[in-house]
């Protein structure tokens, strides 16, 4: 008996190491409740919560079968801090992007990468990209962009339960100092971790958490490959969702950074609202059911990509 509580011990424990089948809204809520933590204090760059907030993302990209792509998780890099007017600049910060990755199975088509994104931090205390009066004040970010943040850790993990069904590879990221000027994706792009002419595909999710009653979700550039526009129209359909898409409508967040090399890319997001780079950008207003259903649809696009020899090529939108 004793042999035996030891070896189901040994295998819950075990099992708790591997992706889960499904994307949940009890994880989901539960990223978006750890990211917009007091502690973590609006995830400024730079910041004292930093170095914790980055070991908890490359903590569940790890427990989840997402391997590192070379030595570390981590891509160190610095970031100027914006200020406002006339202000002094700041001395640069040090902080990371977060990058995981799932190897496909063909045997060519795995030196070929669809990368999905999102930028972890936010604005700390507010500072000169805040919409509020109140000064001083935790900017949480619930929306912008814990809920993208989620959305990567949890479409990784159902990856990585299913990546069989993988013949291209998808790298992950999560993007630091995006708030900053975009400068964790751009340094991505100047220091890719694989040749910048594999990378067929940027999926980049900023704000998806604030699905409204017509179950729209927005998006930008699917015209920058071929049949982008009809695949995420076919896909919205089957996923219950109502998408927006433009074939260009090219910028505002991270894919900025991969179109401008010329890359294919999707800037998914759920819409504006009044809360945005404000205080009150909190995690009672998120739409965790409707974030859910954002999930299934991207790793559903993930799948019909990295899944098939689809041709993935750049078509320049104006």
């Amino acid at each position: 008996m004793g042999k035996a509580f030891i070896l189901c011990l040994f295998l819950m424990g075990t099992a708790q190491g591997f992706s889960q089948a499904e994307i949940t809204e009890e994880e989901l809520y539960d990223h978006i409740s750890f990211l917009t933590s007091a502690d973590n204090a609006g995830r400024y760059p730079g910041s004292k919560t930093n170095k914790a907030l980055t070991n908890y993302i490359v903590q569940e990209l790890k427990s989840s079968g997402v391997e590192k792509p070379k030595r570390s998780y981590r891509q160190k890099f610095t970031a100027e801090l914006r200020v406002s007017g006339k202000t002094q600049k700041k001395p640069k910060v040090k902080t990371w992007n977060i990058i995981g990755v799932l190897r496909g199975n063909h045997p060519t088509l795995r030196n070929e990468y669809i990368v999905l994104g999102a930028h972890y931090d936010h604005l700390g205390y507010g500072g000169p990209s805040s919409k509020s009066d109140k000064k001083n004040a935790v900017h949480p970010g619930a929306d912008d962009n814990a809920s993208g943040t989620a959305a990567l850790l949890e479409i990784a993990e159902r990856l990585a339960h299913n990546k069989d069904r993988l013949q291209r590879s998808v790298i992950f990221v999560a993007f630091g100092a995006e708030e900053q000027g975009l400068l964790g994706s751009k340094h991505f792009v100047a220091n890719p971790p694989v040749p910048l002419s594999q990378i067929k595909l940027m999926i980049n999710m900023d704000m998806v958490g604030r699905l409204n009653d017509q179950k729209h979700v927005y998006m930008g550039g699917a015209g920058t490959f071929p049949g982008g526009e009809r695949l995420m129209a076919e896909l919205g359909k089957k996923a219950g969702l109502n998408p927006v898409i433009h074939a260009g409508s090219v910028g505002g967040s991270d894919h900025v950074s991969f179109y401008k090399k010329g890359i294919p890319v999707l800037g998914m997001h759920t819409g504006g609202h009044p809360q945005y780079h404000t205080p009150e950008d909190t995690l009672d207003l998120i739409n965790i059911e409707g974030e859910k259903m954002v999930c299934d649809y991207i790793y559903e696009t993930i799948l019909a990509l990295a899944g098939s020899d689809r041709t993935l090529q750049f078509i320049a939108q104006d």
